[in-house]
């Protein structure tokens, strides 16, 4: 355990890798990408985001992964109202067709792909499992794993996708989901056989996205510093594991695992019905 705590600790701070910028609009799709300032074959990951939230609320999430030598790049796109998380997955998928298809940097980056993943925060994190249900039967691009951070309720809904993936998946989740109208990770990871499910301690399911420093005054989501750094570890370890094969990080796929900063899954709680958490949140 002492081992691990201190694999976490390095994976909350920022890797050893200098980081580069760049525009997937060059390959006309909007969005960034984030990768190490050099090196071929690398992990790469797509990344997608919350509702009505831009990826620039994830700038340093993004940052933080290319740190630790994963390319991470994210569509800017199905930013509306009512966005299609059909059409986010195919975006993400579109992404890492890109992120593999050209070199990127100053022609000194490259993308292996059989090294490739998908994450997502929220309504991205559904997005995510579409996408990997949709790149399965691929012969080249399909993800080795898949990350959904806090995935919201969609329609449709993400559980039957996720119940026909082999792939290895992440599932993270916050103390209250149970209570909550929004969130939807004890369903996802109930269906989805081959996940790994953390509760992040204290964490808020909305706090992974950046720079929202007015909207808890406003009454809505905000940042939070804490839930951001567990999760950087904790996605960081993940896919260093299953994208690269480095066995160091093998503990951060292990379903039996107890990671720092999160808690055992009650195997005896049922997610409450729609009516139950409507009362909840009228208390």
């Amino acid at each position: 355990m002492a081992r691990t705590r201190k694999l976490f600790a390095a994976l909350t701070r920022r890797g050893p890798h200098q980081v580069l910028r760049g525009d997937l609009a060059f390959a006309g799709l909007p969005g960034v990408v984030y990768t190490p300032a050099s090196g071929f074959n690398l992990p790469g990951v797509a990344f997608g985001h919350d509702w009505l939230t831009d990826v620039d609320h994830y700038v340093k999430t993004l940052e933080h992964l290319a740190s630790w030598g994963i390319v991470a790049a994210a569509p800017n796109t199905e930013r509306g109202f009512a966005p299609s998380v059909l059409n986010l997955s195919v975006d993400l998928g579109t992404t890492l067709d890109i992120i593999t298809g050209v070199r990127l940097g100053p022609g000194e980056i490259s993308v292996h792909p059989t090294k490739l993943g998908l994450a997502g925060h929220g309504f991205g994190g559904s997005a995510a499992v579409f996408a990997a249900a949709g790149l399965s039967g691929a012969a080249s691009g399909a993800p080795k794993a898949v990350a959904a951070l806090f995935p919201t309720v969609t329609k449709p809904g993400a559980e039957q996708p996720a119940a026909s993936l082999k792939v290895p998946g992440l599932v993270l989740s916050a103390p209250d989901d149970l209570h909550s109208l929004r969130t939807d990770a004890l369903h996802l990871a109930e269906a989805w056989k081959g996940s790994v499910l953390h509760v992040v301690s204290k964490a808020e399911a909305s706090g992974l996205a950046e720079k929202r420093r007015f909207a808890k005054v406003l009454g809505m989501p905000g940042s939070d510093k804490k839930t951001q750094k567990t999760v950087r570890a904790l996605l960081t370890g993940f896919l260093l594991f299953h994208l690269t094969g480095d066995k160091t990080y093998q503990e951060f796929a292990d379903p039996e695992a107890v990671l720092p900063k999160t808690e055992v899954p009650d195997p005896d709680s049922v997610p409450a019905t729609t009516e139950e958490r409507i009362v909840a949140l009228l208390k």
